[in-house]
């Protein structure tokens, strides 16, 4: 049992520290709204960049259907939509 059971403990500062972590989640709620409009921009600058790298991996048999750079920002966008999906419940 701690000695300070029953007793009122003033802790100094916490309100600055609280402002902190509040700036914290704001932040890490706006990076994570980044997310997926990023992976969405990054699949089509890969779509559009003109690039072959991609055809190496294609041209490989038994080469799954998901391989290569844009089928894998697309997919990385739609893991990272959560944060969209409840700003947009939040209507």
């Amino acid at each position: 049992m701690s000695s300070l059971a029953g007793k009122k403990v003033v802790v100094i500062g916490a309100g600055r520290s609280e402002r902190g972590y509040a700036a914290a989640f704001r932040v890490a709620d706006w990076l994570g709204l980044a997310a997926a409009p990023t992976f969405a921009i990054m699949a089509l600058l890969t779509a559009f960049d003109g690039s072959q790298q991609d055809m190496f991996c294609a041209a490989m048999q038994h080469a799954s259907p998901l391989g290569g750079m844009i089928p894998m920002y697309l997919l990385m966008s739609a893991f990272h939509s959560a944060p969209w999906l409840k700003l947009i419940s939040r209507w």
